[in-house]
């Protein structure tokens, strides 16, 4: 629709009047309402130019009456898209740094007045707050489930994490946590028109950022209704042990200390935020107070910890949904996913 809008523009615009056949020839392939309107728009301009003799005012009036034709085409086609906003900035004193974000406002925000639920979506390790935009297509993925009514209108927000894996590192000198709860989450709620109840307030993510929703949702159940979480970086004791030291230096530096090998990376910092240990010493009664789905395809490597985990609820006798679906672990998977995710997010707001 935009492709023809230019062209259309073009040819009438800058062009004699006599060109309008052509825009009306071109305008009769599409069948969509704003088309119709726009057909119908050009034919009352073809027969009001012809009323006017001075060739001048003629190419006046075209000028004007198209511009005006375009812009209500396009405030039209606003309305029924989503935006993305990229690379805002939130300043954070417990990280003495800005923190970087992206934030999908569904289809109505920028023209209404009412509060939206809201997902917090992370990004997974080598990855930013532009990934889930770039590489997930949320914004398409979001707008589509929308339309279709398979989710209901809700903001979006991706902020960045880097590789911290969403703790307060062992250090002492990022904590990222305290941050995106003491600040990130009451700025994002206050910045913009959300509902600020749990009942309303999700979180998803990918790998990393599937267990930082995890890890969120289980030290926080205050804060939040819902988590979904997408090949979750969830890894047994013997995986963490087996890790070569780039791997291990890649993902757990935050959490168990750099230089670590064999089972001294199973260290008390570890434990407290382990995701297996922590479904083990946190009361059953507070981790029912979340609702949980895991998502993790059969020929992923992340497949244990999940399928672990999902065991481990069972027995435990917390609900939760458990998909293994077909695939692994790349953005093919999590595209496909992230709907069923944001659907059964949503449904814990009714």
């Amino acid at each position: 629709m935009i492709n023809l809008c230019k062209v259309c523009l073009t040819v009438t615009v800058f062009s004699p009047a006599s060109m309008l056949d052509e825009v009306l020839t071109k305008a009769r392939m599409h069948k969509s309402l704003v088309f119709a309107k726009f057909k119908l728009g050009l034919i009352y301009i073809k027969e009001f130019v012809f009323r006017i003799s001075n060739q001048l005012l003629k190419y006046i009036f075209i000028r004007v009456c198209l511009i005006m034709v375009f812009v209500s085409i396009g405030k039209k086609s606003q309305a029924q898209q989503g935006q993305v906003y990229e690379s805002l900035t939130m300043p954070s004193k417990l990280l003495s740094q800005e923190v970087k974000y992206n934030i999908y406002l569904p289809p109505g925000y920028e023209q209404g007045e009412q509060d939206y639920p809201v997902v917090y979506l992370l990004h997974g390790n080598g990855d930013d707050h532009t990934s889930w935009s770039k590489k997930g297509k949320i914004n398409s993925i979001a707008d589509r489930a929308i339309k279709n009514q398979e989710i209901p209108p809700l903001v979006i927000v991706m902020p960045d994490a880097g590789n911290t894996y969403y703790v307060n590192d062992i250090s002492g000198k990022v904590p990222y946590e305290d941050m995106f709860i003491q600040e990130f989450i009451p700025f994002i709620e206050n910045e913009y028109r959300i509902k600020q109840e749990k009942k309303f307030r999700g979180i998803a993510g990918l790998s990393m950022g599937g267990y930082g929703g995890l890890l969120y949702a289980i030290k926080h159940p205050e804060l939040f209704n819902a988590c979904a979480a997408l090949s979750a970086a969830i890894r047994s004791d013997e995986e963490i042990i087996s890790l070569d030291g780039a791997g291990y230096e890649r993902r757990y530096v935050h959490i168990s200390g750099p230089g670590l090998k064999g089972t001294d990376r199973l260290t008390l910092y570890y434990r407290q935020h382990s995701i297996l240990d922590l479904t083990k010493t946190i009361p059953v009664t507070e981790l029912k107070k979340v609702n949980y789905y895991l998502d993790c395809g059969d020929d992923d490597h992340l497949t244990q910890g999940n399928a672990s985990l999902h065991i481990q609820l069972t027995q435990l006798g917390i609900p939760h949904e458990y998909r293994s679906r077909n695939g692994g672990h790349d953005w093919n998977y999590w595209r496909s996913g992230i709907v069923d995710g944001l659907k059964f997010i949503s449904e814990s707001y009714r």
